[in-house]
């Protein structure tokens, strides 16, 4: 039997149903990428997105993984990993500490193991015979262990927290976190893609596509001038990045 929609269960449940899906026929084509309208882009945030909506629940944008995770901690509903217990459904952020942005891949937890790690599914990620395929970026969707503190296994932790949706049937009490504006990443300027952009992308309220175009200078400039920054050129540097990302919690 189905589980009802809107809770938990109905969550893991359709994540799960995803297990082996593979991209293609191009690079990071996905019917994921299709609904969050950020196709032929990295699609972990995609996953989930779709996974949520097939589930009727409803969650922070995280199609932009730092966006999704800073969405969380604005609603108090942010679980540092040090001080977690993880539970069916939470959203899982990742660090592989590979000199990536500092949160870069997300999934869904299915269970807590008991033992410091939890099972996970997760899409975009590398499958069991991927062997040095990307954690972040290897076009699968696959069950993982996955370690949020020391535990038997040895596992390498690199899970830095988890968001709590707010299911159907359940209290969600969180101890709210302070939101903390993330590291300034260097000059970001026309041409650019990636992480970063999406973040800026997400706090002027544009289309998250990883990609400094036209669009993107113009919004940036018109923010800029709004908010008296010396140099109204589009380029993004410390204090347009503070500014923006203050706008973002």
């Amino acid at each position: 039997m189905m589980a009802e929609q809107g809770t938990a269960a109905r969550m893991v449940e359709v994540a799960l149903a995803e297990e082996g899906y593979v991209e293609g026929p191009k690079d990071n084509e996905t019917k994921y990428g299709k609904f969050t309208k950020a196709n032929f882009l990295p699609w972990c945030g995609s996953f989930v997105m779709w996974c949520a909506n097939e589930a009727g629940v409803k969650v922070p944008n995280t199609v932009s993984t730092m966006a999704g995770a800073a969405s969380f901690k604005k609603l108090g509903t942010w679980i540092d990993a040090g001080v977690a217990k993880p539970e069916p459904g939470d959203i899982v952020y990742f660090d592989f500490m590979d000199g990536g942005a500092p949160i870069e891949h997300v999934g869904i937890v299915v269970k807590d193991n008991g033992d410091g790690t939890v099972t996970t599914i997760e899409g975009n990620t590398q499958g069991p015979k991927k062997g040095k395929a990307s954690q972040a970026n290897g076009g699968e969707a696959v069950k993982k262990i996955r370690a949020y503190k020391k535990n038997s296994q040895k596992l390498p932790i690199f899970i830095e927290g988890f968001g709590r949706p707010n299911y159907k049937g359940n209290d969600v009490h969180v101890d709210p976190q302070p939101a903390t504006i993330p590291p300034f990443p260097g000059k970001i300027k026309p041409g650019d893609q990636g992480e970063h952009v999406k973040m800026v992308q997400h706090a002027l309220t544009l289309v998250e596509d990883g990609d400094y175009g036209p669009a993107t200078k113009k919004a940036v400039i018109a923010f800029q001038d709004n908010h008296d920054i010396l140099d109204s050129n589009g380029i993004v540097g410390p204090k347009t990045w503070e500014a923006l990302m203050k706008t973002a919690l």
